[in-house]
C-alpha cells in the first residue's frame, strides 16, 4: 500500500517542477478555448500537460486531431482510456512538454507564470517560419501581447 501511495504522490508531485500541477480544465473553458482557436476539422491541436485528456476529447468531438503530452504516467493511462473511442483522432505521448513537439496548427496550455518565457522561446523555435495559434489558460505569455482574451483565456498568434 505504501508503494502505491508513493507512486501516486510522485506522479502528481514531480510534474510541478516542469510545468503545472494537475488541474482539470472545466468543460466550459475547454469549449471557449477551442472557440478562440477557431480550427477547422482535420487541423491539429497540441495540449501541453494534457492531464486526464478532457481537452483532447473535446477537440476530437469537433473533428480535430489532438495530441496530448503528459508527464504523469497515471494521467496518461486515464486519458488513453477516456479518449479510446477517438483513438484515430487523439494521440497521447508520455513525456516532458519541453521535448520535441509534432507539427500542429495550435497549442493549448496551462502553465505557471514562471514557465511562460520558456514557452515563448520554445514555440518560436519549434514553429519557426510557420503560423501557429496558442491559447493559454489563466496565465499570460510574458513576452507576447494576446490577440484576444476572454474569461481567463489568452489567444496568441505566432
Amino acid at each position: 500500500m505504501l508503494i502505491f501511495l508513493t507512486i501516486i504522490v510522485l506522479s502528481f508531485g514531480l510534474v510541478v517542477f516542469i510545468g503545472a500541477p494537475y488541474l482539470p480544465t472545466l468543460k466550459v473553458q475547454q469549449e471557449r478555448a477551442l472557440d478562440l482557436l477557431d480550427l477547422k476539422p482535420g487541423q491539429t491541436v497540441i495540449d501541453l500537460g494534457s492531464g486526464d485528456g478532457r481537452f483532447l476529447l473535446a477537440a476530437a468531438k469537433r473533428d480535430l486531431n489532438a495530441v496530448g503530452i503528459e508527464a504523469n504516467p497515471l494521467l496518461v493511462i486515464i486519458s488513453y482510456l477516456l479518449t479510446f473511442k477517438y483513438r484515430d483522432k487523439v494521440k497521447i505521448k508520455w513525456g516532458n512538454i519541453w521535448g520535441n513537439w509534432p507539427q500542429a496548427d495550435a497549442v493549448y496550455v496551462f502553465l505557471h507564470t514562471r514557465f511562460m518565457s520558456k514557452l515563448h522561446k520554445k514555440i518560436t523555435q519549434q514553429y519557426r517560419g510557420k503560423k501557429v495559434k496558442v491559447v493559454s489558460y489563466a496565465f499570460e505569455i510574458t513576452d507576447m501581447k494576446p490577440v484576444k482574451s476572454k474569461n481567463g483565456l489568452f489567444l496568441y498568434k505566432y
